[in-house]
């Protein structure tokens, strides 16, 4: 990140609770979208590329888990994707999203926990720049599976340094051994900032959810 925003992004990489991390967020809420652009955060663009390939418009409704201010929803919106639902932790990045227009509905929840929805209710989820330090643990993944509809999609992004030590492969690869979804790609690891943090590298994970 820039010079411009040392204080947000290092207390939300701080965090060790849901609770601080919610509050960083509230803080950040505001001057989120011009830091985070200004430093290339190009994640809930880039994502778009695998929403399109995977999963059609008309499939049914699309989740943005930790949806922040909704930056992937006008895009998804543009591509004809017309439910979309959002989920975040921070009531005051909720409130951004909202003046975006493009979410049929917006959630105040935590990943790690259990989520607002019934059984099979998407078609998809996407989530990006959730999966990484002080974040969601990678045990949300099977509750984001359990309200994915079987032969719906999973396409979410993590952070390479987390992969291993944040249990992210342990996880993954319990749920497949479990048969509660199959694996369809994962991209090499790639630049979350165009512009700078060059050291924060995520890869992208793509999977057919299956019960």
């Amino acid at each position: 990140m820039t010079d411009k925003t040392p204080d947000p992004l290092a207390q939300v990489y701080a965090a060790t609770t849901p609770e601080e991390l919610s509050a960083a967020y509230a803080a950040w809420a505001v001057a989120y979208d011009r830091d985070t652009l200004a430093a290339g955060y190009c994640l809930p663009f880039q994502v778009l590329a695998w929403v399109a390939r995977y999963v059609a418009p008309g499939d049914g409704p699309l989740l943005d888990a930790g949806c922040g201010t909704g930056l992937s929803g006008p895009c998804l919106a543009a591509l004809g994707y017309r439910r979309i639902e959002g989920l975040d932790i921070s009531k005051e990045m909720l409130q951004v999203a909202e003046t975006r227009s493009a979410y049929t509905a917006l959630k105040q929840a935590t990943l790690g926990e259990t989520l607002p929805w019934d059984d099979n209710h998407f078609a998809a989820f996407l989530s990006t720049g959730v999966f990484t330090e002080g974040h969601a643990p990678a045990s949300s993944l099977a509750e984001l599976c359990r309200i994915t509809r079987p032969g719906g999609h999973a396409i979410f992004t993590v952070r390479d340094k987390i992969f291993e030590s944040g249990g992210f492969a342990g996880v993954i690869g319990g749920l497949s051994a479990q048969g509660a979804w199959r694996p369809l790609e994962q991209s090499p690891p790639f630049r979350a900032f165009v512009l700078d943090e060059p050291e924060v590298l995520v890869s992208t994970h793509v999977f057919e959810v299956l019960a």
